[in-house]
């Protein structure tokens, strides 16, 4: 179960500027976000409103996380970049979750979603990484896998292999994301990437926000 001070901490990391004729209060929606994200089901969000006297759907819960298109905070400047990626399930297909985080913080710096791991999607996630952070001064972590240190090497990055140490942070970061979404098997059903991709992302912003 997820920790009652994630369900209930400060909400100010979700912006509310998407809310247009929505008949729920803000302060249901921040709570029905948060909730969801810290480990509910959508069912459970619902039944938490609910008895607060909120009557939301699933739907609703869901769009509500959708429309808020949370990211992770831009303009970090991390001394070491933890760089590694593992497979997510989107209905019967495989794809690759990329995520970079600062190994000293537990900061995640960025997630991005692709149908598959080469160098061509490491220089895409390392071009998206730059442009919201400061890490041409970075020390990139990253294990043994050949495409991620190519793709380093060609961007001018430095990286340094690891396989413990600093690095285990981006594994521990992992844990969490499955452990949240073990509840579909790490599978996201009936869904496109893109809405899929958003989620992990408003994840990563939740991840971030302080307890």
């Amino acid at each position: 179960m997820p920790e009652i001070s994630r369900l209930v901490g400060p909400s100010g990391w979700i912006d509310m500027e998407f809310v247009e004729r929505e008949r729920a209060p803000e302060w249901a929606m921040k709570l029905g976000i948060q909730s969801h994200l810290a480990g509910l089901s959508l069912s459970n969000t619902v039944s938490l409103l609910e008895s607060l006297g909120v009557e939301r759907s699933r739907k609703a819960v869901h769009d509500w996380i959708q429309k808020a298109d949370l990211q992770p905070t831009d303009g970090r400047n991390p001394n070491h970049v933890a760089l590694d990626e593992t497979v997510i399930r989107i209905n019967s297909q495989q794809y690759w979750l990329y995520a970079a985080c600062d190994p000293d913080t537990n900061q995640l710096l960025h997630v991005r979603l692709f149908p598959t791991t080469t160098t061509s999607a490491t220089q895409i996630f390392l071009a998206e990484l730059r442009e919201k952070h400061s890490v041409e001064s970075a020390v990139f972590l990253v294990d043994g896998a050949q495409h991620l240190q190519t793709a380093l090497s060609r961007a001018g990055l430095r990286f340094h292999p690891e396989r413990h140490g600093n690095r285990n942070s981006i594994e521990r970061i992992f844990r969490e994301l499955k452990r949240r979404t073990s509840s579909f098997s790490n599978c996201f059903s009936h869904v496109f990437p893109e809405t899929a991709e958003n989620w992990l992302q408003a994840f990563a912003a939740w991840f971030n926000s302080p307890n």
